[in-house]
């Protein structure tokens, strides 16, 4: 994995190692937009940033990749617990990957996470749905921390994080936590695009992070479709034939005798 003298850490070392200043600016934008919602004049910057339905009904495109950069939040603490969060993973994952690739990894995973989300919800909408609570899963810093998180897991599988800073968990499993932790958030706010949206997002990771697995898989899926299709035809043409019962038993001088055959 390239990106320079620290891509061969394995330590999490994410406050330790050296500072990436465009992270720095990153985690400052975040702050800033975070801010503004609750400053009188200001709040419609994050507003106009956000995901929303404006997307498709007013035409406000950038807002596929502006969103992440947005803070989201109420006044709490644990906004800034959230920020240093997703700055310990990011850092390490920046320097793992090298600026290029880490850049490309949080727009496209984002970008794709927004396209899929915005579909659920056109068709949730469209179906008759409220959809009063959409995107609230992934706006802001949980989109850029759940990228970040897959991201990290994906290069450090070995990796030993004190989750909640209690609890030793490999890096691997980290992947499974937070689709469970965004599952117990649609429990809550019923966000069904933005949790799928959730789950986009770490399947993009792992398609830019892994292309060769993931080429395996998408072959091995079609393998299988392929199997089932024949098996569905193979069925089909079974039910065709119809099995008719025989008459009576043949007597024994009506049996064909066995050789010997002279032609």
């Amino acid at each position: 994995m390239g990106g320079g003298p620290h891509a061969r850490r394995i330590s999490f070392g994410g406050l330790s190692g050296p500072h990436a200043r465009d992270l720095l600016l990153l985690v400052g934008v975040l702050f800033v937009t975070f801010s503004m919602q609750f400053l009188p004049g200001l709040a419609f910057v994050p507003e106009l940033m956000r995901l929303s339905s404006s997307v498709w009904q007013q035409g406000m495109i950038w807002q596929l990749v502006t969103y992440p950069a947005a803070g989201w939040g109420g006044p709490s603490i644990w906004f800034l617990v959230g920020l240093l969060i997703f700055y310990m993973f990011a850092n390490d994952l920046r320097w793992a990957l090298g600026r290029q690739r880490f850049w490309n990894l949080l727009w496209m995973s984002a970008g794709a996470a927004a396209l899929v989300a915005c579909v659920v919800q056109v068709l949730i909408q469209a179906a008759g749905g409220a959809g009063t609570a959409a995107f609230v899963l992934m706006q802001g810093q949980q989109m850029l921390l759940a990228i970040v998180i897959a991201g990290f897991a994906l290069i450090r599988r070995d990796a030993t994080i004190m989750l909640f800073f209690v609890l030793p968990i490999k890096a691997r499993w980290f992947i499974w936590i937070e689709i469970a932790f965004a599952w117990v958030g649609f429990l809550r706010y019923g966000d069904l695009a933005g949790f799928l949206g959730i789950c986009t997002a770490i399947g993009a990771v792992f398609a830019l992070l892994r292309p060769g697995r993931t080429r395996g898989l998408m072959r091995e899926m079609r393998l299988r479709y392929e199997r089932w299709t024949v098996k569905q035809k193979l069925n089909r043409g079974r039910r065709r034939f119809r099995v008719v019962p025989g008459g009576k038993k043949p007597k024994d001088d009506d049996r064909v005798r066995r050789g010997p055959w002279v032609n």
